[in-house]
């Protein structure tokens, strides 16, 4: 039996994580309580023809407020009984959230004449919590369209068991805020910054002059071999500590110019280390989205 929880913020993208599970073979249940859970894996594992079975539980804010604190309690039993057991949790910051709901007049399921979109939105990231600081992963959807978030979940959780260890380079702009899936952060705001020539400030670090500009300076060439070195010392800790999958940020003032040459660049050399190297640039992402 395989068992993966996905919860996560309404209109986090839930049921397309949910959808996606479902077209790999996993059989879903939406909204099943959390108090059922324990009877859900003893049924399954009466019969040891459905030892094989895979099953995706969607659970939210709809539960019972008191099942929602026995969460840790009640994984923490499953995992002890050598339940393979997988949570997943979607997060998305707030102004995303009731931008979502806006533009789809859907009502928050929290939400009341007492209540406004904003106080909902707060008090289910109160009442999550628990499943949230319980999570194996947590993604934040905040920038992903629909074909994106599919796409991460097929490759965080479906590709999960591949023997080789998931390595994700992104490029982000910290006046957009730092990837909350990031596992390392590194920061390239003191490097020189080709925004302030006018000939590259419209290009990104894909392109040809920007490359040569940031080839050429020396800080940008001794922060590279810095995180290098370090990515080459401690990756294999991580692979052998049954890391399936690991994000590596770089981030610079906007995402356009020194973080995206850094990813891309590190991409390159992990590709010839590693089976299972992506790179990501989120602000050009948003970009093209738009």
């Amino acid at each position: 039996m395989q068992l993966i929880i996905v919860s996560g913020l309404s209109g986090s993208g839930k049921s397309t994580a949910l959808h996606v599970l479902e077209d790999v073979g996993y059989n879903c249940i939406d909204n099943l309580p959390v108090s059922l859970l324990p009877a859900l894996v003893a049924q399954t594992q009466v019969h040891r023809e459905s030892d094989d079975q895979k099953f995706a539980i969607g659970i939210d804010v709809r539960n019972a407020w008191q099942d929602l604190n026995i969460f840790p309690e009640m994984i923490n039993t499953l995992k002890e009984a050598h339940i393979p057991i997988h949570v997943l949790f979607l997060d998305t910051g707030v102004p995303v959230l009731m931008q979502r709901f806006s533009e789809t007049r859907r009502k928050h399921p929290l939400s009341s004449r007492d209540t406004n979109l904003h106080e909902a939105i707060r008090e289910e990231q109160k009442l999550l919590e628990p499943i949230r600081d319980t999570a194996d992963q947590v993604l934040d959807t905040s920038h992903l369209n629909l074909h994106e978030l599919r796409d991460l979940v097929k490759d965080r959780v479906v590709g999960r068991h591949d023997a080789s260890m998931a390595i994700q380079f992104e490029s982000f702009g910290f006046k957009h805020g730092v990837p909350a899936n990031a596992d390392l952060v590194f920061d390239a705001r003191c490097l020189p910054n080709p925004h302030w020539k006018p000939n590259l400030r419209p290009q990104t670090g894909q392109d040809a002059d920007v490359v040569a500009f940031l080839d050429g300076e020396e800080k940008v060439q001794a922060m590279y071999h810095d995180i290098e070195q370090f990515l080459t010392r401690w990756l294999p800790h991580y692979h052998a500590n049954s890391r399936s999958y690991i994000t590596i940020a770089v981030g610079c003032t906007g995402g356009q110019h020194r973080s995206v040459y850094l990813a891309e660049r590190l991409q390159k050399h992990f590709t010839r280390l590693y089976d299972n190297v992506l790179v990501r640039h989120r602000e050009l992402s948003t970009a093209e989205s738009h």
